[in-house]
């Protein structure tokens, strides 16, 4: 009997160990498949963050994988040696669902590195700025997903409530800057409680949202919005979006004043007034910003490019046929933009570097392929010098060659300027933050 026992426990304990053996092989090749992908990733230019990213506490992660999982975007997090990391770390646009799925909080969201500062404004928990009655929601204040700009909008008009403010006079309760993601929650909000407001937007409703490429896919998530209710879709696409905001905004008589640009805000006493291009004025108690950190698109300083064929953003490309065009620059929005141009027009990508780097990888698949096929040029190490009406001309950065190239349209993506000195006009300090956790609820 005890010799029957003694072999029982001896056949568990091998079937345990070969189950340890089997499981301790799997871990080590997952980490050699992970440790080969950040290689590549570190070949790539894309294994260091950009902006809002997951920084993991490895003391207390418990190793569940819950977060790579849950990530939308692919391959940004991975497990090494039995605990998280970041691998595409570039390609990471701050979802936060990360965040949200680590059962045991190891998980928080930061932006900057030790060795890379992001210029941020101050803001605090209710997103007041250090100047009382000045609010900043979603992308200017680091947090830039729609569903996160959604969320910040919201509880940013909360807790103006929460906070509450005196009447004067024939002063507005809010005047809302920017009708993104953000400001159009905030709009919504605004109603909700019966406040006396405006929404200003300098360009078209919708934000940076309204300037993606149609078929851009902008919504991974659900998300609120008040006086509307639940929005369950997935997969969203831009013109999607735009319709459900436009359903929002219709269904509450609200009206954005769009093409309508904020030149200053300036404190005066206990309110605000708040200046547009066109010579307006506006009196408020409170303002809340909610524009994009690339307040205004970077230019290149070039002959010509006051010409009316240059554009900084890429609008209906389905209309655009039979035109020799140039997009100047090697990100996602420029590379998606020579993408949907390339079938119905000669196009020209032109890149100051000698390969691409922090692409999405569906994106760089899909320009090395239309490469590769010759469905369009590539003029790497090149910088456009000259915009002409019939041409233009580019300098190759290595060899000082000039090349001219018959062109009708130019596309220029060089990024945008974070509005430094409209919020330093108005009082709002900017620091530049070295892995700066930000605040975000659970």
């Amino acid at each position: 009997m005890l010799l029957e026992q003694i072999i029982i426990y001896g056949f568990v304990l091998l079937f345990c160990g070969v189950i340890v053996l089997v499981y301790l092989r799997k871990l080590k090749q997952a980490s050699q498949e992970v440790e080969a992908k950040i290689e590549v990733a570190k070949q790539e230019g894309i294994h260091e963050p950009v902006s809002l990213h997951p920084r993991i506490d490895l003391d207390t992660c418990i190793k569940s994988g819950a977060c790579v999982t849950v990530c939308p975007e692919q391959d940004i997090l991975g497990i090494l040696n039995g605990g998280g990391t970041l691998i595409n770390a570039s390609n990471c646009v701050g979802h936060g669902a990360c965040f949200h799925a680590c059962p045991v909080e190891a998980i928080s969201l930061v932006i900057g590195t030790e060795k890379r500062g992001v210029d941020l404004p101050h803001v605090s928990e209710t997103y007041e700025t250090n100047v009382p009655g000045i609010y900043i929601a979603g992308e200017l204040g680091g947090m830039g997903l729609i569903k996160n700009s959604v969320e910040q909008g919201i509880m940013a008009v909360e807790n103006i409530m929460k906070k509450g403010f005196e009447k004067h006079g024939q002063a507005l309760d809010l005047v809302i800057v920017g009708a993104g993601p953000a400001g159009i929650s905030a709009s919504l909000t605004a109603k909700k409680h019966g406040l006396n407001f405006v929404t200003l937007e300098q360009d078209t409703l919708g934000g940076t949202v309204f300037t993606f490429p149609r078929s851009k896919i902008v919504m991974t998530s659900p998300m609120d919005l008040p006086l509307y209710g639940r929005v369950k879709l997935f997969d969203t696409s831009k013109q999607e979006l735009l319709d459900i905001w436009n359903e929002a905004l219709s269904k509450n008589s609200l009206t954005i004043r769009e093409k309508t640009k904020v030149e200053s805000i300036v404190p005066e006493n206990s309110h605000f007034r708040v200046n547009t291009q066109s010579g307006e004025t506006l009196l408020t108690q409170n303002v809340l910003l909610a524009i994009g950190r690339r307040g205004t698109p970077r230019k290149l300083g070039i002959p010509g490019e006051v010409s009316e064929k240059v554009a900084y953003r890429l609008l209906e490309p389905e209309l655009i046929s039979g035109k020799k065009i140039i997009v100047v620059g090697g990100g996602d929005s420029a590379i998606e933009s020579a993408l949907l141009l390339m079938d119905q027009n000669e196009v020209t990508l032109s890149y100051r570097k000698d390969k691409f780097s922090r692409l999405k990888p569906k994106n760089r698949e899909k320009i090395l392929a239309a490469i590769q096929n010759k469905e369009l040029s590539i003029q790497y190490n090149t910088n456009l010098t000259e915009i002409k009406p019939q041409q233009v001309s580019l300098s190759d950065s290595i060899t000082g060659a000039q090349l001219e190239l018959e062109n009708d349209l130019v596309y220029i993506f060089a990024g945008g300027e974070l509005p430094t000195q409209f919020l330093q006009k108005a009082g709002v300090k900017i620091t530049k933050r070295f892995g700066y956790t930000m605040k975000k609820h659970r």
